[in-house]
């Protein structure tokens, strides 16, 4: 390693003033450019994305909110018995989904059979038995039925009835 260093200095002393000055502006050039490529552009594009991270989490934060106050509306919601969650859901099943659906009630377990269902229409009527009548889906088994548009579902879903009191 001496020796490589004694002849480093040996060529380094050989190099005329003008050399010399140019090999050191240039080794503070490629430090000065690492130096940037390492410490400092990372952290300048963290602050560049820092409030668009930020707005990214609030909303985030925002929905899980939002559906916190949901779960404790639902927990502080009075438990309907039975064969109130069952008719309700029913009814719902009548209204908003029409002969589309078939339900088949076995024990607190309803099995609900979809022929060809809007996706808005399954998707307002799981938040009305969710919220009516306390059903907690358990099971499902949905396919596309054909490229329509608006989308339209085919299978079964399970739900779950409150347990009764």
């Amino acid at each position: 390693m001496k020796k490589y260093l004694t002849e480093w200095r040996t060529h380094w002393d050989a190099l005329a003033p003008r050399e010399q000055t140019l090999a050191i502006a240039a080794a503070a050039v490629i430090a000065l450019a690492l130096l940037w490529w390492v410490l400092l552009a990372p952290a300048l594009q963290t602050l560049r994305n820092s409030a668009a991270h930020h707005a990214e989490l609030d909303a985030q934060l925002q929905h899980m909110q939002a559906l916190q106050a949901e779960a404790l509306q639902l927990k502080d919601a009075p438990r309907d018995r039975g064969g109130d969650a069952l008719r309700a859901l029913r009814d719902s099943a009548a209204q908003q989904l029409g002969a589309a659906a078939q339900l088949a009630v076995a024990g607190d377990r309803v099995t609900v059979t979809l022929k060809a269902v809007p996706a808005g229409s399954l998707a307002q009527w799981l938040t009305h038995a969710r919220s009516a009548a306390h059903a907690m889906p358990i099971e499902a088994k949905l396919a596309r039925s054909g490229n329509q548009s608006p989308a339209r579902w085919d299978g079964t879903l399970v739900l779950a009835l409150p347990r009764q009191e």
